[in-house]
């Protein structure tokens, strides 16, 4: 409903746009920042130019030896054009990317293109590109392709979606990541293709996949309620530190399946923001995991639409 944003920060490091200067002195250094490459469609003379065209000026202007993080932004008409004309440059440019450790792909926010308007393609030739890789994330789900895939290194998954295809989850769930750490899946909605079901994630939950995982975002869904019943007693949750559930329809159902499920109090953090819990709920989850050090994040409660109840509830992305 809110809409996606800009990223802050993206592989620890600051976000930032490139930009054209004639002071180069003015410029971060290369390794200082994640760097954001994006064109205006509609934009001033200079930011109006194709997508390839302002890369290449990137890799003249920052020393690309150096580039620690990239960020693929607009790169054109984000609902007409895929993402394989961005992707395949980036992929060419690997002989020169030789410190790449982080890639994300589609930093569009909702003023740019709505979230699934932005038409992504076979985003895993990046991880094939760059086997140095620790961190890689896409937003948009529409045309999105993420074939089983292996990749020794990376530590960090994130897909956001107003609906993530269940072709994408399975695909995702399927790969060899064995030293991957955090994993994010904005799962969406079912009008936007987001069809996957709690058994599809019955791998995941399981505990036998990904076997250093301790953040899991289960995110933006429409299904939170089942989700949390399932993680009542899923045995990957025993060796979280993470557990976000935020930016979904979660309700007062959702927290007492988890509540009443194994216990959470070894976990960091909680994350529920954005939810529909009562205040009554809410301060049960508090004082059920607050004690015991656990971080909880109840921010952001909201009431269902019309007053129609758990049909009236809505994810805080969408369309």
């Amino acid at each position: 409903m809110y809409g996606a944003q800009h990223l802050h920060e993206f592989g620890g490091l600051p976000a930032v746009d490139y930009q054209h200067t004639d002071d180069p002195a003015a410029r971060p250094a290369a390794d200082a920042v994640a760097w954001r490459v994006s064109v205006d469609p509609y934009g001033d003379e200079g930011r109006d130019r194709p997508w390839a065209e302002e890369f290449a000026a990137f890799l003249d202007a920052v020393d690309p030896a150096g580039v620690r993080a990239l960020i693929i932004g607009q790169w054109g008409e984000a609902y007409e054009e895929d993402s394989a004309v961005p992707i395949g440059l980036v992929i060419a440019a690997a002989d020169r990317l030789t410190s790449l450790e982080a890639v994300f792909v589609g930093d569009l926010e909702a003023e740019q293109a709505e979230i699934t308007w932005i038409e992504q393609s076979d985003v895993t030739a990046l991880l094939a590109a760059f086997p140095a890789l620790t961190e890689f994330g896409a937003r948009g789900g529409t045309g999105l392709v993420f074939p089983p895939t292996k990749h020794e290194r990376l530590r960090a998954l994130t897909v956001q979606a107003g609906g993530l295809p269940v072709g994408v989850v399975r695909g995702v769930l399927d790969s060899e990541l064995p030293s991957l750490e955090r994993l994010d899946l904005w799962l969406g909605v079912s009008a936007y293709e987001g069809d996957t079901e709690v058994a599809d994630l019955a791998p995941l939950l399981s505990g036998t996949r990904f076997p250093r995982l301790h953040h899991l975002g289960l995110r933006n869904s429409e299904v939170a309620n089942e989700i949390a019943a399932a993680l009542a007693s899923a045995p990957v949750v025993a060796r979280l530190r993470t557990l976000d559930l935020s930016n979904g329809t979660l309700g007062d159902e959702g927290a007492a399946a988890l509540l009443e499920g194994q216990p959470l109090t070894h976990l960091d953090v909680l994350d529920l923001h954005h939810h529909f819990l009562t205040e009554a709920m809410e301060q049960r989850v508090r004082s059920a995991l607050e004690p015991y050090g656990v971080r909880v994040d109840l921010s952001q409660r909201n009431e269902p639409w019309g007053g129609r109840g758990v049909e009236g509830r809505y994810t805080a992305v969408s369309e």
